[in-house]
């Protein structure tokens, strides 16, 4: 496929990317330009939208990249992809159907290669009503001193902890307590915030103007980490609604798993983004998946995140160690090999192409 052309290898070449592949389409790009933030280089942080087909089409597919910010290598790769080819192009058009591609939910974290936000917050449990208390995180709260400890490399003591707590609730259990989402600990990891982030409220917005008042929406939010090399996972995103799992069954296949009936291999999360389109777009016709390609085993790619929090709860680390974690972080969420770009742009065209006709009905 020659799918390497379309990856970058920072946020500000991907964004550049991502520029062109909708100039060349004849699609206006709107920015969105983060208020506070800058990049690693100090470049200007945004997040960029362009739709592809009219305006007034019943049906909109949602195609998001970098929600969790390394990721975005990925996603935005995908975009361009999609963009970029004549055949999924021309498909849209025929179906009568629009694409509006959302490209780096969360710049700061793919600039900087953070899975969070410029505030340590993992988007992915930022959707929340913040108007209702939430329970403690309990289980994380158990184990964060060990996730996250004062010295890096853990001592050995911080993993024996680990280990009895995962001997005790098994691998999954731990996976749960980790990843579920936790409000009570802003220098821990998979922080949900206190209040909506930046990128919530671009969504939010995003979803009022092009979503609310289509008959159909579709969802497809890139992301990595998860599973075997290269295979893309199609995780149900949406709320625990039976018409709107099977729907996204019906449009993408059996193989839609699902955190809510244990077939993912994703724990169970709360404040997934997905709830801003039951917000913000009541009344439309629902179906959506997160398409995740896995990189690493599971273990790696937790004990990359452990790394890079660290590093954020200590600036004066050395460089050496600071450059080391970056590389290990990118490699945990982004495989730059040609054969892993050819399968992740050819899961994302065969998604986008599978969900024209639920959109066109």
């Amino acid at each position: 496929m020659n799918a390497a052309r379309h990856f970058s290898a920072n946020y500000a070449e991907a964004r550049d990317r991502f520029s062109a592949a909708c100039r060349a389409r004849g699609l206006e790009v709107r920015r969105h330009v983060h208020p506070d933030a800058r990049g690693v280089d100090n470049e200007e942080l945004s997040i960029d939208v362009a739709l592809l087909g009219d305006a007034g089409c019943a049906g909109l597919l949602l195609a998001i990249s970098g929600t969790h910010g390394a990721e975005g290598f990925c996603g935005s790769g995908a975009q361009v992809g999609l963009l970029l080819d004549d055949e999924v192009v021309a498909a849209v058009r025929k179906a009568n159907v629009a694409v509006l591609f959302l490209h780096a939910l969360n710049p700061y974290g793919f600039s900087h290669l953070r899975r969070t936000n410029e505030d340590n917050i993992d988007l992915n449990r930022n959707f929340r009503d913040f108007t209702v208390p939430r329970p403690p995180a309990r289980a994380y709260a158990e184990i964060h001193r060990d996730l996250v400890p004062a010295t890096w490399p853990p001592a050995p003591a911080s993993e024996q902890r680990l280990g009895q707590y995962a001997a005790r609730h098994g691998e999954r259990g731990l996976q749960e307590a980790i990843s579920s989402g936790q409000c009570d600990f802003p220098d821990g990891l998979f922080f949900g915030g206190t209040g909506p982030a930046w990128s919530n409220r671009i969504l939010r917005g995003l979803l009022r103007e092009h979503g609310a008042r289509r008959k159909t929406l579709g969802w497809l939010d890139f992301h990595t980490g998860l599973g075997p090399r290269g295979h893309g996972e199609k995780i149900y995103a949406g709320r625990d609604i039976a018409a709107d799992i099977a729907r996204a069954r019906a449009w993408w296949g059996a193989d839609v798993t699902s955190f809510f009936d244990g077939t993912s291999t994703s724990a169970v999360l709360s404040g997934v983004n997905y709830n801003a389109a039951y917000d913000e777009c009541p009344g439309v016709t629902f179906a959506g998946i997160a398409l995740e390609y896995g990189t690493l085993p599971l273990r790696e790619v937790i004990d990359a995140l452990r790394a890079d929090q660290w590093l954020q709860n200590h600036p004066d680390a050395p460089q050496a160690q600071r450059v080391a974690i970056k590389r290990r972080i990118r490699d945990a969420f982004y495989c730059d090999a040609d054969d892993w770009k050819d399968r992740v742009v050819e899961q994302a065209r065969a998604a986008t192409l599978a969900a024209l006709p639920g959109l066109a009905a």
